[in-house]
């Protein structure tokens, strides 16, 4: 695993506005990167690298400002992430466990030997919770890998669906917001982020890092099914992405119902 970068000293103002304050309502933000055409990966299932690497170690600031980083089980599946945070502001600072949630309404994913479980094995990070369909029926296989990820000190969520067959965003931030967690951070992939751009009531920021590629017909797009619209929006400019970041139109001042 590769040391990050210096953070850049303009990014911490820039970025002051969209990030959790600690108080108030339940935070989340949604980040991504993408190619000029709005691709965040070549092709379904192959890891794409987009970002510079300043923009790399601006994901892990954006992380350590938060309780919770989630992906859908696509992300995982296809990069099989660590997802912990590595920046720190001194090398003297602790350590800022971020917890890694993973949307899995079928239960696929497999903990044994994953790079979630090795980084939790080695002081690193965390283990997930993991967020499941209340209907699903567990294999044997499915209930071993639960044992698995509660040793290490994650969850298995299991959450009612909708008449869609889909879990519901409400529900889920409702569900983690329960555990004790105020913030999260939404890192993919393109079903999940293009599902809540659709939801602008639930997400308090949108920070997207746009790099200098093109990756063509043949990569996973970000294009919600409807229009939508971005306010406060700023710009910032680094040694080759550019970086947006914004709040949805109507995003309110309660996010999550009590």
């Amino acid at each position: 695993m590769s040391a990050l970068i210096p953070l850049p000293e303009s990014i911490p103002a820039f970025l002051e506005s969209y990030l959790p304050t600690g108080a108030g309502p339940f935070h989340v933000t949604l980040t991504y990167a993408a190619s000029i055409d709005s691709r965040i990966a070549a092709a379904p299932g192959t890891q794409t690298a987009i970002s510079h690497l300043e923009t790399k170690t601006m994901t892990h600031y954006i992380r350590s400002h938060h309780d919770a980083i989630l992906v859908g089980i696509g992300t995982v599946l296809a990069d099989d992430p660590g997802l912990n945070c590595r920046w720190k502001a001194l090398p003297s600072d602790p350590t800022h466990f971020i917890r890694p949630v993973i949307i899995d309404p079928a239960f696929k994913w497999q903990p044994q030997g994953s790079r979630l479980i090795r980084t939790c094995q080695e002081n690193a990070g965390l283990a997930p919770y993991v967020v499941i369909a209340e209907t699903h029926e567990l294999t044997q296989e499915q209930q071993q890998n639960i044992k698995i990820i509660t040793d290490h000190g994650g969850k298995v969520l299991p959450l009612p669906v909708d008449n869609s067959g889909q879990i519901a965003w409400p529900t889920i931030f409702t569900a983690l917001q329960e555990t004790g967690l105020e913030s999260v951070m939404v890192e993919g992939g393109a079903r999940v982020i293009n599902r809540l751009l659709l939801e602008p009531e639930l997400v308090a920021s949108l920070i997207v890092t746009i790099g200098p590629v093109y990756l063509g017909a043949e990569g996973v797009e970000v294009s919600p099914a409807r229009s939508c619209r971005l306010r406060s929006v700023q710009w910032w400019s680094g040694t080759q992405d550019s970086v947006l970041a914004a709040h949805l139109d109507s995003y309110p001042a309660q996010v999550v119902p009590t």
